[in-house]
């Protein structure tokens, strides 16, 4: 039976890395067609991928922990059943291998090859028309997700098992690395396996015939990787743990030691989009001081509604009507900037981010043309994407598509701060802690007087490329208005 590899594909997102999560299945385990076999993390979303081929795992290239680019392969099968070999390949091809002489770098080669649709895609190449020509009865296997060159490909590369002359090797991250250290070059390196792939056993042979071993250099050894199937089994029955960092030593305060995290998955992703956007938009951050204690105790009313004690009411669901009631006075803060085509984009729809900090770090998940609920159902809205983003697998779809964002940083007991927009936005709110503070009011008299009331604070930032000091400024003060008298809201909607 045919051995074939599975790359790493792209599931939709555009994207060129992910991380291996956890492996579903081990070396021996059987799979059919569309099993789910790992979990990776991509631009802060996890997602299963499936398989598109039944038969047996013959071996995990790729272990959990590990950021691989897109088309790398991440595990072999031994085909089974009556496929198609040519066509199987085909779902692949151009993914798994990519050919050193071309310009393009591995991950742009595999993204470009690959489909990007959410649908089942049709069979790679011309396989449907000869099928048909030859009156072939017999089900065509479909392509998954992300699986087979596009609509558009006229053409894919020739498959090979072995690199010829000047042809990149066939290898796993691991073992590329493990070659570096030894000082081998790895596309020099014979495979001994039938599928060309590179293990670190013939690594380890080719440094072997190249140095003696009494005129290497004094250097620690690299671990053994655990077995796949170790690997596999301790992830079916255990959390997955923070790498082990080996120990530094003792610092001067305390007994202290210093610790290294590797930077990857949801805080790679934040890192890169907070960079692209404090160096791209220029930002302009300014405060709204407000009276919150009449918003406080429309809040203490909403939760004492029977048609809201279902739900979870907080000041921020009204900060939030309140934002969108003020998006409609001020279109321009729901805009976008498009650089590549010099066009501002008027965007008919408020796709509502709510920040939500998680334990795998901050997430943005957004509602949908936010301005089309009531505020019952913006409620229910805002407690299920929190709940989500916290407890669930955020989609790519829940996460990405923003176009405004709020920020409730008072949880944390902070007053005020100046918020980075998220890339393809135009504007974030931040909401400080409401805390009650002595103020200045007006008595039945006509006085002024002072008194205790709820005060929080509001930061604004936005792209001052498209948003203008004035709009920015009415539109704080539209939502400071709505909060301090949340009867407003109603006049202005």
């Amino acid at each position: 039976m045919p051995v074939l590899q599975f790359p790493l594909p792209d599931p939709g997102e555009g994207l060129v890395e992910a991380e291996i999560v956890t492996w579903h299945v081990a070396a021996g385990d059987t799979v059919e067609v569309n099993q789910p076999v790992l979990e990776i993390e991509t631009a802060k979303s996890l997602v299963e991928l499936p398989i598109p081929w039944e038969g047996k795992v013959v071996e995990i290239l790729v272990p959990e922990g590990e950021t691989v680019e897109v088309g790398t392969p991440i595990v072999t099968i031994e085909v089974g059943g009556d496929v198609d070999v040519a066509e199987a390949e085909a779902a692949v091809d151009g993914a798994a291998e990519v050919d050193a002489s071309t310009s393009e770098s591995p991950a742009e080669e595999a993204a470009g090859d690959m489909q990007a649709s959410a649908e089942v895609a049709p069979p790679a190449d011309d396989a449907p028309a000869a099928t048909a020509a030859e009156g072939d009865e017999e089900p065509q296997q479909k392509t998954l997700v992300g699986y087979g060159p596009t609509a558009s490909s006229t053409s894919r590369r020739a498959r090979r098992n072995r690199p010829g002359a000047g042809e990149r090797a066939l290898a796993a991250p691991a073992t590329r690395g493990f070659a570096k250290a030894q000082g081998v070059d790895i596309d020099e390196v014979k495979a001994s396996r039938d599928d060309g792939v590179v293990s670190r056993d013939d690594v380890s042979a080719a440094a072997g015939a190249s140095t003696p071993r009494h005129m290497r250099p004094d250097a620690p050894t690299a671990p053994a990787a655990p077995s796949a199937v170790d690997a596999a089994a301790a992830a079916r029955s255990t959390a997955p743990e923070r790498p082990v960092v080996p120990a530094a030593a003792p610092a001067a305060s305390g007994g202290l030691t210093d610790e290294r995290l590797p930077i990857k998955g949801v805080r790679k992703v934040t890192a890169q989009a907070m960079v692209s956007s404090a160096f791209t938009a220029p930002h302009v951050s300014e405060f709204y001081t407000v009276d919150m204690t009449r918003t406080m105790e429309f809040v203490k009313e909403l939760q004492r509604d029977r048609e809201f004690r279902d739900v979870k009411v907080t000041p921020n669901l009204i900060v939030a009507r309140a934002c969108l009631i003020a998006m409609k006075r001020e279109p321009m803060m729901n805009a976008l900037w498009d650089e590549a085509n010099a066009e501002i984009v008027m965007r008919s729809e408020v796709n509502l981010g709510i920040a939500a900090a998680t334990d795998r770090g901050l997430l943005v998940p957004n509602i949908k043309d936010a301005g089309r609920f009531g505020l019952l159902d913006l409620a229910r809205e805002m407690a299920k994407l929190i709940d989500i983003a916290r407890h669930g697998k955020p989609s790519p779809a829940i996460l990405n598509g923003g176009t405004f964002t709020i920020s409730n940083i008072g949880v944390f007991g902070v007053d005020a701060g100046t918020p980075i927009i998220k890339p393809g936005e135009s504007g974030i709110l931040a909401i400080g802690a409401v805390r009650p503070m002595p103020w200045v009011v007006t008595n039945d008299a006509g006085e002024q007087d002072i008194a205790i009331r709820q005060v929080a604070q509001l930061s604004l930032s936005f792209d001052h490329r498209l948003i203008d000091g004035d709009v920015g400024s009415r539109f704080l003060s539209t939502v400071g208005q709505i909060l301090e008298n949340p009867a407003k809201g109603i006049a202005w909607a």
